[in-house]
Parts: C-alpha cells; structure tokens; sequence
C-alpha cells in the first residue's frame, strides 16, 4: 500500500514538471527558427556589385526627345543601346594607366585626353579609339575612369540614393541609328531633311560628335524617376550629382542657359569626365566645357 502511495507521489510530481519541459522545448526552437532566418539574409545579395541590380532604362514614346529616346520610336528597329558590342574591350585592372588620383596632384593639359572636346564643330578623329572597362548591365566605360565612377556611385548609395546609368558607351553605328531615327521622327512631321536634322542635333548628336562614343560620358537618372526631362534635376540623385560630382572628376556637361554655346538642349541627367582638376575649376566657375577651354587656351584658367 505504502508503494502504491509512493509511485502516485512521483508521477504527480513528473506531471507537474511537463509545462517547464515544453516551454524549453518550444524557446529551443524558436532560437534555432531565428539563427536560421538571419543566416538566409546575410546570404541574399548587396549593392557589393558594381552596378547591382540595375536595368537599362526602358525608352519609349513617353520620353521627352532626348540623345537616348530612340527604342519604340516611328520606324525604329533599333535593339537596347547597351547590348555589348565586341570592339575594344579590355579589362580596365590592366588598362587603367593614369587614373583621376594620379591627375589631381598636377595640372592638366588641355590637351589631355580627359578634356577631349566633341561637338559638332569639334567631331571625334576618323582615327580614334578607346580601351573600354564593362560595366554591369551592359554598360562600358573608358577603362582609365571605371574606378572613379565605380566609387561616386557608390558613395551615393551609401547615403541612401538610387542612381541608375541609363546610356553609357556608343558606337557610331549606335549613334547613327540613334540620329536617324530622330530625324525620321521629324520628317514624319512634315519638315525638310535638312530642317530636321538640326532640330535632331538639338537632341541626338550626329555620328562621330556624340560624347557617349568616347566612353567618358554618362546619362544618370534617379531609380524613383526615369524619364529623360527637366524634372530630373528636382530628384535626390541629380540634386546630389550637381553637388557633388565635381569632386569625382565628372561635370553636368550640358547645363541649363549654356545651349546657345554647347550646342545640346539643357539635359540634367549627362554627366562627362574631364578630371577632378578640371572639374573643381568648372564647378566654380560656372563654365561649361566649351567656356573652360577657351578660357583656358587664352590663360584665364
């Protein structure tokens, strides 16, 4: 009997321990769900990639006319600008010979091959080539200011902005194609060939005087607004390119009342590489490029 009693006592007293061992069972596993979910995340991807998870912005009809609207225009038949070409590519690790760190301890010449002028009283030489880098999503770049670019993009995202290349590097088949169809667009409405080729030089430069087929130019649009017009310059990122891109090396090349001299309808998204010494001394002076080196060809620099 006193057994009976006994054993009763110890299961009563096991009974009573069952909520501890489940609640221990269930933190256990909680623990183990949080270890697990944290582990998942530190595994998904970051803007650790040059250009991460950024598309070519998607051009159509809805674009103001622009040196980039060009796919789903009338008669054009054009693929995506950046598809990569196979032409003078190189890794810029090899290539890059005096970088933007090696140029801001001297002057510049003017000379440089960072302040080559193309426009259209200035064209490209038949002659003229250029080592390129590959950039993410298709884009390229001259080989010698990759890094540079690499490191102002970054520097924005850091600060939490989204900015996006739109149009980087053109061949002057692409740049052709891009002119033509412009043109195309204005005949279309009912002007002579040769009316509508200057008000497509407003917009598109003709072959051979586009920047882009240096691979020191650049169109930056904001991720939050991606159409090519004046509203650009009202988003985070073109407030803070026009600020700060200087320091980079970069200028807005084609600002706001300097038409008449540039020859280029005010674009707030066209950024080019001339040099940080070049491009502090344009920042404050309020030059554009065409300014500068005339400025600077009769010492006013």
């Amino acid at each position: 009997m006193k057994k009976t009693v006994l054993r009763r006592r110890k299961m009563s007293g096991s009974a009573a321990y069952a909520p501890v061992y489940i609640f221990v069972l269930f933190a256990v596993c909680v623990i183990f769900s949080a270890i697990f979910v944290c582990h998942f995340f530190q595994k998904s991807p970051t803007h650790g990639d040059f250009m991460h998870e950024e598309k070519t912005v998607s051009k159509d009809d809805t674009f103001l006319p622009s040196d980039d609207t060009y796919v789903g225009m009338p008669g054009s038949t054009s693929k995506n600008e950046n598809t990569p070409d196979t032409e003078n590519i190189t890794p810029y690790e090899s290539e890059r010979e005096s970088g933007p760190d090696t140029e801001a301890k001297a002057n510049v010449s003017k000379d440089s091959w960072m302040l080559i002028l193309v426009n259209k009283d200035s064209p490209l030489p038949d002659d003229f080539s250029v080592s390129l880098a590959d950039l993410t999503g298709g884009h390229r770049a001259d080989a010698r200011i990759a890094d540079e670019l690499k490191r102002m993009l970054d520097d924005m995202r850091k600060e939490g902005l989204s900015p996006i290349i739109c149009s980087s590097y053109r061949t002057n088949d692409k740049q052709t194609q891009l002119f033509e169809n412009k043109v195309r667009k204005y005949t279309a409405d009912g002007m002579t060939r040769a009316d509508a080729e200057r008000a497509a030089s407003m917009w598109v430069a003709p072959p051979g005087t586009s920047e882009h087929q240096t691979g020191l130019a650049f169109d930056i649009v904001d991720k939050s607004y991606q159409l090519l017009d004046e509203k650009l310059e009202e988003t985070p990122v073109q407030r803070w390119l026009m600020k700060n891109s200087y320091k980079y090396g970069f200028i807005l090349r084609y600002p706001n009342e300097k038409s008449s001299v540039t020859g280029i309808n005010y674009e707030p998204w066209h950024y080019r590489y001339v040099g940080v010494t070049a491009a502090r001394e344009i920042y404050d002076s309020g030059l554009c490029l065409e300014e500068y080196l005339k400025a600077y060809a009769h010492g006013g620099i």
